[in-house]
């Protein structure tokens, strides 16, 4: 009797066992590449804005305070934006007839939001955003002490704002788990309160005072990893603060 399968059929059905596995792990692992890729989390890339603002010009050249143009970071949910008004307090004295600024010239006289000079988009475009099933509190993380650099990373040196972590589920929660590495106190300051402390940063960078380690870190925005000391003074704030710690990964803190 003729035989039914050459011998190159035996080759074929290995390959096929190799590929009914490899495949879909090889989905698997691309699809993971792609979903936490610049390309869909937009890390490190800039956004377009109705006006090219720079943070590295207003708060580092200038020193001007976080909190004047976002006036809630420490009273709300929301950061808050600039209005018109904020950034007319400079500007109607300064770089009046800037073909950059015309945005802003255009809402200040006619009484309405910014707008994109070219495709009349109203409003500043959000950058670091988490989505909407997701609660978020700016003011409870200050009050805490903690960083803005924390999440936006080296901020203050950005010419054309950019989101600077991916915000992932499982970044957020190595944080609540042991808050006691993010949570310290200037040495140089140490009356400062946790929320003064937050801006105090800023003003030491701007005055080109010394910074510690996990300050340098800070400033350009990079992973910091605590010493075994730092790591103990950091748990005795987690105790003075009564920061319970037990229940930051409970899904209701950030899901409600």
């Amino acid at each position: 009797m003729a035989r039914l399968f050459s011998p190159v059929a035996n080759t074929i059905a290995r390959a096929s066992l190799v590929a009914a596995v490899a495949i879909p792990v090889g989905a698997i692992v691309m699809g993971s590449v792609i979903s936490r890729s610049p390309a869909n989390t937009n890390v490190g890339i800039a956004v377009d804005q109705p006006v090219p603002f720079s943070h590295a010009h207003h708060a580092t050249e200038l020193g001007i305070d976080c909190r004047y143009c976002h006036t809630s970071v420490t009273k709300s949910s929301s950061a808050g934006m600039p209005s018109t008004e904020t950034c007319m307090s400079c500007h109607s004295q300064i770089w009046t007839d800037s073909p950059l600024l015309e945005p802003v010239r255009k809402s200040w006289a006619e009484g309405k939001p910014i707008e994109f000079a070219a495709k009349n988009d109203v409003g500043w475009v959000k950058v670091a955003k988490v989505p909407e099933f997701v609660y978020f509190n700016h003011s409870i993380h200050i009050a805490r002490g903690i960083s803005c650099n924390e999440c936006h990373g080296n901020i203050q040196e950005q010419h054309m704002t950019a989101k600077s972590k991916p915000f992932f589920m499982k970044w957020c929660l190595d944080c609540h788990r042991k808050p006691e590495r993010v949570l310290y106190t200037d040495e140089q300051q140490p009356e400062l309160t946790p929320q003064e402390k937050v801006f105090a940063f800023y003003r030491k960078i701007q005055e080109g005072s010394r910074l510690s380690a996990r300050e340098m870190a800070l400033k350009k925005g990079r992973d910091y990893q605590p010493t075994a000391e730092e790591l103990r003074k950091g748990r005795e704030l987690v105790q003075k603060m009564d920061i319970q710690v037990k229940t930051l990964s409970d899904c209701y803190i950030c899901h409600r």
